[in-house]
């Protein structure tokens, strides 16, 4: 009998705590924890990306066939030293249509367009693909190692532009070592 009394007390305290975690998981709705470093807040202080992308001239679809994304060399110490006041990056010479910072080059995750984007200009690539040319280039700051913000903002900017000129995944670069 008194076994019978401990395997109901069990029973409803596991009832208790599914129970109340249905309820504190009920009251956080459709909003789940964020996993790791990543602020929600610091993310969306950030500019969007549409906005970033979008330009006062017309831009032909037909233009941009592809997306690499790659890291550059994050031993620019300040942002402001690559990045005009216009929010026009780079000097011509930049091999890239957007540099997407981290902590070291300014607001990690802060996503700038260059010149070369501005201008809608090709860029030559090293890889062995068909029509390089028409590949959109994304320089990822920092080396090899990304934020989490960093990775959030290039898919965001990623399927920003894949849905604009109609890019499959399939023509979707990234480096070796993507997260």
């Amino acid at each position: 009998m008194q076994s019978q009394s401990r395997n109901v007390r069990i029973f409803a305290a596991t009832l208790l705590s599914i129970m109340i975690g249905i309820v504190i998981l009920k009251s956080m709705g459709n909003n789940p924890p964020s996993a790791g470093a990543f602020s929600l807040s610091d993310y969306y202080s950030l500019e969007p990306v549409e906005k970033v992308v979008s330009l006062q001239q017309a831009q032909l679809p037909w233009r941009w066939s592809r997306i690499e994304v790659y890291y550059g060399d994050s031993g620019v110490p300040n942002v402001n030293q690559i990045i005009s006041p216009l929010e026009i990056v780079c000097p011509e010479e930049s091999d890239s249509h957007f540099v997407v910072c981290n902590y070291f080059q300014g607001s990690d995750g802060l996503i700038r367009a260059t010149g070369n984007w501005q201008k809608q200009l090709r860029i030559p690539t090293n890889q062995s693909y068909d029509n390089s040319s028409h590949t959109i280039r994304i320089c990822v700051m920092g080396d090899g190692e990304t934020t989490d913000v960093q990775v959030k903002r290039v898919e965001s900017l990623v399927e920003s532009l894949s849905r604009k000129f109609g890019i499959s995944p399939d023509s979707v670069y990234y480096p070796y070592n993507w997260w």
